[in-house]
């Protein structure tokens, strides 16, 4: 009998993808990078018109800039992550602008929110990294009222982001069976998550330049605070190591724009907007 047939693929077990990745994002310090990112926060706030006074949840929303961009449009907000420590970053953001913004430890995948209980959810490059996209994307429509917009930034398999997670996968492969988080910056595989309720989804390919001294000022900064390549390089040895900075070099090079004595990297992302049936 085929071989395949006798030994089915397991499934993945889920909850230790999650626990793994909660591990990886809580290690380095993003918010060093992601502060860098807040123009994609504001700009996903206009997408999905935001209105003073509506209520706003922000998911997985790292050191909080979709969370800071919909408080200073006086919305009321509740910014969310499973990761504590990046909520104290974006609560001491917050703080230091004067903005009022309530924190709480949530997973993307079981949202602590009764249903429709907010007018627009909001998450840049936070959702997307759940292993479960069908629960996550769920739980995000559920919390949602009906005719409400759920506003997304996701970067793109094609972009620079997308190309690099492909690079660290080659080195150091990523749980089996799990789907990648890249799908979500494909109108397909949105329209699967959430064509069934959307009344109307909108998608907007948007380009974010991540500016760095020179790659290897890049490479430093990633290699100590971006998690996902944080892990990547403390799970190889020198040799791994040492490939792997070679490729991601190479990458750098290649998207480089901003000549010999900078580093301008253009990523592509996916701005999203489903308005809830």
């Amino acid at each position: 009998m085929n071989a395949v047939l006798d030994h089915p693929p397991a499934t993945p077990d889920l909850e230790a993808v999650k626990r793994r990745q909660q591990a990886t994002w809580a290690s380095g310090d993003f918010a060093v990078i992601g502060t860098t990112l807040q123009i994609v926060g504001e700009s996903l706030a206009e997408a999905v018109d935001l209105r003073a006074g509506e209520r706003v949840l922000d998911v997985a929303a790292g050191n909080g800039n979709a969370t800071l961009a919909a408080a200073r449009r006086f919305a009321d907000v509740t910014s969310t992550d499973y990761v504590p420590a990046l909520l104290d970053k974006g609560r001491a953001r917050a703080a230091a602008e004067g903005l009022a913004v309530q924190f709480q430890v949530a997973d993307a995948e079981a949202l602590p929110f009764p249903d429709a209980r907010f007018d627009v959810v909001l998450s840049t490059f936070g959702a997307m990294f759940t292993p479960d996209h069908r629960r996550s994307a769920g739980e995000m429509l559920r919390v949602l009222r009906p005719g409400g917009r759920l506003g997304l930034a996701n970067w793109t398999p094609e972009g620079f982001i997308g190309r690099l997670f492909k690079i660290v996968g080659a080195h150091v492969p990523p749980p089996a069976g799990v789907a990648s988080p890249a799908l979500w910056g494909t109108e397909s595989h949105l329209a699967a998550l959430f064509g069934g309720q959307a009344a109307q989804i909108r998608c907007e390919r948007r380009v974010f330049n991540f500016r760095y001294r020179g790659i290897a000022h890049w490479l430093q900064v990633f290699r100590d605070y971006y998690g996902p390549t944080h892990k990547a390089f403390a799970a190889l040895d020198a040799g791994g190591q040492q490939a792997l900075q070679h490729d991601i070099t190479v990458l750098l090079e290649q998207a480089n724009t901003g000549g010999v004595s900078s580093l301008v990297v253009p990523a592509e992302y996916l701005e999203i907007v489903v308005t809830k049936r």
